[in-house]
């Protein structure tokens, strides 16, 4: 078989095996927990009727009341159908795992997940693959072919860049999405200034102002603790910059976890000063507890 054909084929079974695990997940455990969570965002306009006992008179129609001679009041419908963005980071760092999987394979079947809990809630679903750009965008729709469409390109996507750059996913959202929509950042948040604190703030306090974020943070475990492995070279997958490090030095050791731990304290107080709702996913972990979690909170 030609190698073209059997990447395709291997592609459609990769495609084929997440959907069924994530469909099955959406159905059994997701929709109703999604369902409670992002409930509608907005009130949208129904009609205009004669004022009742017990309306709201903020409600009023002082327009019609006066053409009419009688109270009348606007009548308003929760929008029961949401526009979910999955702003999806497709950087090289998420090459990294050590255990179960890497960051790229778990933030994949998270988005086929809640991608599948949208479709299931009747919500248009759109993407937005980022590196230190925007890779692609697909616009929100509705329909399975849409969605097959977009864990496909989960799978296959190739960044054409290494690097980071979660403000520019942020700022092309806010640009794109006119309309209130729910958005999950889905990334490691490796995304630092030269003093290690997170330097997309600016552009997420912009974000929040206009839609409803939420992170789902990714990490291995080998990124907040590392063993004793003597003299190893060590490679920064985004920069291509090297180093040999002495694992074997506690001092080392212990460096290394403090900073670790000092960055995503400052994502989380961060995230937390503009009220994003977050949950922190290790690839050795099983997402499903984090996303209930996730869900619960809202």
């Amino acid at each position: 078989m030609p190698s073209s054909s059997r990447s395709a084929t291997e592609l459609l079974r990769k495609v084929r095996k997440i959907e069924i695990r994530t469909k099955a997940l959406s159905h059994q455990i997701f929709a109703g927990e999604y369902h409670s969570a992002f409930k509608g965002r907005g009130m949208t306009f129904s009609e205009v009727r004669e004022y009742r006992w017990g309306d709201d008179v903020r409600n009023m129609d002082w327009n019609v009341t006066a053409r009419m001679r009688k109270p009348h009041v606007k009548v308003f419908e929760e929008e029961r159908e949401l526009t979910v963005v999955l702003l999806i980071d497709v950087s090289r760092s998420g090459l990294f795992g050590t255990s179960v999987r890497t960051k790229r394979d778990l933030i994949a079947e998270i988005a086929a997940v809640l991608s599948f809990s949208a479709v299931l809630n009747n919500d248009k679903v759109g993407a937005l693959f980022f590196s230190d750009k925007v890779e692609l965008f697909i616009p929100p729709a509705k329909g399975r072919s849409h969605l097959l469409h977009i864990i496909r390109q989960i799978i296959e996507l190739e960044p054409s860049s290494d690097g980071t750059d979660i403000s520019e996913a942020l700022r092309f959202l806010t640009s794109a999405i006119k309309k209130k929509c729910t958005a999950f950042v889905l990334s490691d948040m490796l995304d630092t200034d030269a003093e290690g604190n997170p330097r997309y703030e600016e552009a997420l306090k912009v974000a929040v102002n206009r839609h409803d974020i939420s992170v789902v943070k990714v990490h291995d475990p080998r990124e907040r603790t590392i063993p004793n492995l003597g003299l190893v070279h060590v490679k920064d997958a985004e920069t291509g910059r090297g180093a040999w490090i002495d694992t074997g030095s506690r001092r080392m050791r212990s460096e290394y976890a403090r900073r670790a731990q000092a960055l995503d304290e400052a994502t989380s107080r961060m995230l937390l000063s503009h009220k994003v709702d977050s949950v922190d996913i290790a690839t050795d972990e099983d997402y499903v507890k984090g996303l209930r979690s996730l869900f619960a909170r809202r």
